[in-house]
């Protein structure tokens, strides 16, 4: 049965932001809340992790994996940024969106979408996150937990727990965690593209 942590929302326990950072380090897959809705998170390029984010989300391949950075700076370590897109991410983050981006080589191939080469990457608002984030001193790899068949992602860590005790090794509750999932904008080709709109505005976008 996965393991269960209870974390302030807004200054989260050192002592458990290290545990839960040790279980990711030791290849642990992780439900916990972001500043959109709950993600499953992992360490990057692990292939069984990837398939086992697969099956629990019931995509295939194709499924775009987004990396959560701590800021920018990390962003363009992992994907090709130019100074329009740049700009555009500076005003927008952190918050709830995630972006289509062509990745770099620094990442590896298996975690980019099998044809188009790209990787979503967002900067979240979230006091838990970002403090894991700086702990594991680099990004992780996640994607928003949406069940099969479900159109809205899981909010309720004990819920969580109930439904995938046995598919995760740690469960993360730190207060209300809202339904919606990230706002997805593509900028692979010049003008902002909607791909799935959630809990970000479109304003900044001319959406």
């Amino acid at each position: 049965m996965a393991q269960y942590f209870s974390l302030h929302p807004e200054q989260p326990q050192a002592r458990l932001v290290r545990q839960a950072a040790e279980i990711i380090r030791a290849g642990g897959l992780v439900a916990l809340p972001t500043d959109s809705a709950y993600a499953l998170v992992c360490q990057v390029g692990d292939a069984a992790l990837l398939e086992r984010i697969r099956r629990i989300r019931g995509v295939d391949e194709r499924h775009h994996f987004t990396l959560m950075c701590r800021d920018l700076s990390e962003i363009g370590t992992y994907a090709r940024v130019d100074n329009s897109q740049y700009r555009l991410l500076k005003a927008v983050t952190p918050g709830p969106y995630t972006f289509i981006l062509e990745g770099t080589k620094e990442l590896p191939r298996r975690v980019l979408h099998p044809k188009r080469k790209t990787i979503g990457l967002r900067v979240p608002e979230h006091a838990v996150v970002s403090a894991l984030l700086a702990e594991i001193d680099g990004p992780l790899l996640t994607s928003t937990l949406i069940l099969p068949g479900e159109e809205l992602p899981l909010t309720d860590a004990e819920a969580i727990r109930d439904r995938l005790g046995k598919q995760v090794e740690l469960v993360i509750e730190a207060g209300y965690c809202g339904p919606e999932a990230t706002t997805v904008i593509d900028l692979t080709s010049g003008a902002p593209a909607l791909v799935r709109v959630g809990r970000g505005p479109l304003e900044p976008f001319g959406l």
